[in-house]
């Protein structure tokens, strides 16, 4: 006679402890205010870039890169003489290429133009206009544009930042006051912009002036906008 054996598995589960408690939450955090900030500084430019050219048009590569070295080598020693120092002029493009006239379905080979562009910094916005006359008596043909720049910019640009978070910080003070509370610290001040407007380039005719007058040149003004954004903690 065959017996079975039954085992019983009991699960006891324990009981909860008393007493215990759900964890409780953490204190608020403080009351903050995020503010953005902007401060402006306007500046005269101190400074131009002339960018100038010379070409010269020829039957062959060679007498083309021969006529514009000479129109070139004419037009710095002028610009040298007038005062410009030779490490402010620097080379900024230079190419030959073939030139074709078209014609009834074809073309034919006019002859090559070389191209030297230079760019001249001046560090006396009073020698802009007279430079511009010098260059272009000396053989320069193609005045490409004039561009006004700050000496002290960095200094400019700092000096906009401080504003801007003076600015952002009478926000912030502001908003507190209308809440009824006040400033406690500044939490965080993150720059979010800084521009500094390019003053548009003066372009002229590439055309010796009358007489002894110089070009008229105005820098006219610029303006350094920076922007942040402040993050204070209230009391």
């Amino acid at each position: 006679m065959m017996r079975t054996s039954l085992l019983l598995v009991f699960v006891v589960t324990a009981p909860a402890v008393a007493g215990a408690q759900p964890p409780q939450p953490g204190p608020p955090p403080p009351p903050m205010v995020v503010v953005r900030g902007s401060g402006d500084v306007r500046a005269v430019p101190d400074m131009a870039s002339i960018t100038l050219g010379a070409e010269q048009l020829a039957k062959t590569p060679k007498e083309a890169q021969a006529g514009v070295a000479k129109a070139m080598t004419a037009v710095q020693q002028r610009l040298t003489s007038a005062g410009v120092p030779k490490d402010a002029i620097r080379t900024t493009n230079y190419d030959v290429q073939a030139q074709f006239d078209y014609a009834n379905g074809r073309q034919t080979l006019r002859g090559y133009v070389a191209r030297h562009t230079i760019e001249v910094r001046v560090d006396d916005i009073d020698q802009v206009g007279e430079l511009l006359d010098v260059a272009i008596a000396a053989g320069g043909t193609s005045v490409q544009g004039v561009r006004f720049d700050l000496k002290k910019r960095a200094a400019l640009e700092r000096e906009a930042l401080t504003r801007a978070v003076a600015d952002a910080r009478a926000r912030a003070d502001a908003l507190a006051a209308g809440a009824g509370s006040a400033v406690a610290a500044i939490v965080r001040v993150e720059e979010t912009g800084l521009s500094v407007p390019e003053v548009p380039m003066m372009r002229m005719a590439a055309q010796p002036m009358a007489g002894d007058m110089a070009p008229p040149v105005a820098p006219g003004e610029t303006v350094i906008r920076a922007s942040v954004t402040l993050t204070a903690r209230l009391k």
